[in-house]
């Protein structure tokens, strides 16, 4: 194996001119010839290899054609054995063509930005430092290695070190030394438009500079932005599950994709993109997430939601209805049956019934066939040594032991019955049949028959989905999936610990958790971050306190709606938001007009106008259509647009808008706790601009009307 050496130091690399009293500098390009100069030979040396790279995908291209061709030319000419051996050709030239092709894509990104950052770093057995280029991907030409992945373990040093006496952890061991030199670039379509010298961390103008940009429809990866707290948890390896609660704007979701990307290169051998699933809260948000592991170089993961699942698992069993809007739903009874659903207290009822029904509900009696009898004592004894077994698992079980006994008893070699008649009769003595059957059961033992409620025969409400999943778990069983080695869990905090229950039992996998208590959209589900603790016996939580998709101004008027004390916004400072009153519905539409036409001038390139249901959305877009071309969002929508998009607080979770408008904020419709709560979200969407508008009183929550 050939051993990879680094870049040795330039003789002549120039500094900076002006450094500050933080250890920062930034000077003009021509101030940096060396860099000049690296980068030219980077661009020859990268399209030198994107030409290898088409010859050999052409070449692949060619050779998998002819033997596809004389394949299916002399198939009926050659013996078995030769097509045989075609065939596994065929196969080992396609995927040298796959790979190639992988290859030549990643050569082809890099052209437009190789790298982002630069450390020199000397290890304590050498007199000069190396040079580490850095960017999405790894470049070598012939052993040398010209850019590292981020991903790789001397990159750690760019997001965690500052200069002076560090270490990082590679595979061989810790390798201790110096950091000499650290710098940031911005390299866009092949050329250099800033570079950055630190003797820190990421800077903050670096990170603003990236910040400040328009917003797109497609979530954008961060690898030239991360810091420090956000790389200690894209690296962490220990953790089997790992808990985020991260503020709005914190980029959680990001941290959790490129965590993804980070082990599927740490464990390339192990770890596949088929292995690894995220359950999302919508189509939309999926499609505006699905973009940010391609972009680093890996293959895009599957995503599923909880209703998903649930078909998945319920398929013929048991139909149900959707989840209700609780913002558009003014049934207390259904509030209150959601509500005491909701807690962790109620999987712990679900454990005792279980436990007691698994139980007292198989009241086994003596079985005999023939001169054979297998006793109800030693039944007993046999279903209740396959308890970690669903039910109807154990008695299966049981059935084949009862044969194997009477196998063993049949010196005459007697007719036996056979193990599915065993199985059957065994089945007969369980007191509850089926999975609903038990449910029912359930809520009588509770003394609470009115806490459940059919909508139709065989359907249950969307909060009774997962409780009876769980019964259906412990009876029949789940439809596991082996397959999935970890899995991904955003929004966590709109899924109930009754949802968790179930995950814990379909994916026996390491997980990714991740969401904000201080957004939760259901204001009946009554859970905390503290349940994690329980509901998992080993559980990293982090916490993620800084909002970096707002301006200053933005989080300060937010935090002013939720007073969510740990939230801490960066200095990237815009305009104040503005909160526009009106006379009357016609003259708040009015007003948007006008902003939306201001928008259509400006640069930015999304504005979202959020509203509290789905309901006004819809009446909202209907007045808008006949002059503007405007995407409404709808549990239904599948996927996320540039432009004028006019959504329900509850769709536009995860998403983020240049500009945001916000209607309608007065007394009427916003004035309770929850509304706070909605009133957050939706300004937390805002990147540079926000303003709200309102006709009649304008609501309390907001405190003080800048």
């Amino acid at each position: 194996m050939n051993k990879v050496q680094p870049m040795r130091r330039h003789t002549k690399a120039s500094m900076p001119a002006n450094t500050d009293q933080q250890g920062k500098s930034m000077g003009t390009v021509d101030n940096f010839p060396d860099e000049i100069d690296h980068l030219e030979t980077i661009k020859v040396k990268l399209c030198d290899a994107l030409r290898d790279s088409d010859e050999a995908v052409e070449r692949y291209d060619k050779e998998y054609m002819d033997s596809k061709r004389y394949l299916a030319d002399y198939r009926h000419e050659i013996d078995p054995r030769e097509i045989f051996q075609n065939e596994l050709a065929i196969k080992q030239i396609e995927s040298w063509e796959i790979f190639a092709v992988q290859m030549r894509d990643k050569i082809a990104k890099l052209m437009d930005s190789p790298y982002f950052a630069r450390i020199d770093f000397r290890t304590d057995c050498n007199e000069e430092p190396s040079i580490y280029y850095i960017g999405r991907f790894a470049f070598a030409e012939d052993s040398r290695i010209f850019i590292f992945d981020w991903r790789a373990p001397i990159s750690s040093m760019f997001y965690d070190c500052e200069l002076g006496k560090t270490n990082y952890e590679a595979p061989v061991g810790r390798i201790e030394g110096q950091l000499t030199r650290k710098r940031q670039f911005k390299i866009k379509q092949g050329q250099i438009e800033y570079v950055l010298e630190s003797s820190i961390n990421i800077q903050d103008n670096v990170l603003q500079r990236e910040l400040s940009h328009t917003s797109d429809e497609k979530m954008k990866t961060i690898i030239a932005t991360i810091q420090k707290e956000q790389n200690q948890i894209i690296r962490n390896e220990k953790a089997d599950i790992i808990v985020i609660q991260g503020v709005a704007g914190s980029g959680k979701t990001s941290i959790a994709l490129h965590r993804i990307a980070y082990l599927l290169y740490r464990y390339k051998d192990r770890l596949s993109a088929n292995n690894v699933v995220i359950i999302s809260p919508n189509k939309v948000f999926a499609d505006y997430i699905s973009n940010v592991l391609p972009e680093l170089g890996e293959e895009p993961i599957y995503e599923m939601s909880f209703t998903d699942i649930a078909e998945i698992q319920l398929d013929g069993i048991v139909k149900f209805e959707p989840a209700r809007d609780p913002v558009e739903t003014e049934d207390l009874e259904w509030a209150e049956r959601v509500r005491f659903k909701s807690t962790l207290e109620f999987v712990e009822k679900m454990d005792e019934y279980l436990e007691y029904a698994a139980t007292e509900y198989f009241e086994p009696t003596d079985y005999i066939s023939g001169r054979f009898k297998a006793a109800k004592e030693w039944i007993s004894e046999r279903y209740n040594a396959y308890k970690k077994y669903p039910i109807k698992k154990r008695l299966n079980e049981v059935s084949a032991d009862i044969l194997d006994r009477f196998e063993t008893e049949n010196i005459r070699e007697e007719e036996l019955p056979k193990q599915r008649g065993i199985y059957r009769q065994l089945k007969s003595m369980l007191r509850k049949k089926n999975t609903m059957a038990l449910y029912k059961d359930f809520y009588q033992w509770l003394n609470m028959p009115k806490k459940l409620v059919l909508p139709a025969k065989n359907t249950l409400e969307w909060a009774d989905v997962y409780p009876f999943m769980y019964f259906h778990a412990t009876l029949e069983g789940l439809k596991e999936n082996k397959l999935i080695r970890h899995l991904v869990i955003d929004e966590m905090q709109d899924y109930t610990p009754a949802q968790y229950a179930v995950i814990n039992k379909l994916f026996l996998c390491k997980k990714t958790i991740l969401g904000d208590f201080g957004q939760t959209i259901n204001p009946y589900h009554l859970h905390s971050l503290d349940d994690f603790r329980k509901l998992y016996d080993s559980v990293q939580i982090v916490e993620l306190n800084k909002s970096y998709r707002s301006t200053f101004e933005i989080i300060t008027f937010a935090k002013k709606i939720l007073n969510v004390a740990a939230l801490e916004p960066i200095e990237r400072h815009g305009k104040e938001p503005e909160v526009i009153p009106c006379c009357d519905s016609q003259e708040e539409i009015k007003q948007i007009k006008e902003m939306i036409d201001a928008f259509r001038e400006n640069e930015y390139v999304t504005l979202g106008i959020i509203l509290k249901t789905s309901k006004q959305a819809s009446t909202l877009c209907q007045a808008l259509c006949a002059e503007y071309d405007v995407n409404l969002l709808t549990p239904d929508s599948v996927a996320f647009a540039n432009g004028v998009t006019v959504t329900p607080i509850q769709m536009s979770k995860g998403l983020e808008f240049d500009e945001v408008i916000i209607p309608s904020v007065n007394s009427e419709t916003y004035h309770t706790d929850y509304d706070r709560n909605l009133l957050y979200i939706a300004c937390t969407r805002a990147m540079h601009q926000l303003s709200l508008t309102y006709s009649g009183t304008p609501t309390k929550l907001i405190q003080e009307l800048p």
